[in-house]
């Protein structure tokens, strides 16, 4: 038995090739296991970014600043983080809908009868409503 384990030890031509298999194995299997949890990570946050799509259905110039008519018909939530008129930052009351929800995006703003206002309204994950609007005479 001792003369066969020696033998066994001493006949080291059969390690290498075997280590350095399994060892490329498990950095293979380690690799895989990277790149599959990046494509989730990836794949799940386009997904909630495509399925988020909101549009302006109606704009109202009122005594207190600009009311728009907001409707998501996107099959996430969306929460208005920004809100922009003729390229300048503006406040707004805050404003979230859920999926197949609507309702009135209110924003301070002193306007002008018969201005022309660029409005850009920017969701939290990006999605932006933009288009100009002409104020009533």
């Amino acid at each position: 038995m001792r003369a066969v384990l020696r033998r066994l030890f001493k006949n080291k031509r059969g390690v290498t090739p075997v280590l350095s298999n399994v060892l490329l194995t498990v950095v293979a299997v380690a690799a895989m296991s990277l790149a599959a949890s990046a494509t989730y990570v990836i794949t799940d946050n386009l997904r909630q970014i495509m399925g988020e799509r909101v549009i302006a259905e109606d704009v109202w110039f009122t005594q207190d600043g600009i009311s728009i008519y907001l409707r998501n018909v996107g099959k996430v939530s969306i929460e208005v983080s920004s809100v922009y008129l003729n390229f300048t930052s503006q406040s707004f009351t805050p404003f979230t809908l859920e999926a197949e929800e609507h309702g009135w995006l209110n924003i301070t703003f002193s306007w002008t009868a018969g201005g022309l206002y660029h409005i850009n309204i920017v969701t939290s994950r990006g999605t932006k409503i933009v288009d100009y609007y002409r104020a009533p005479v």
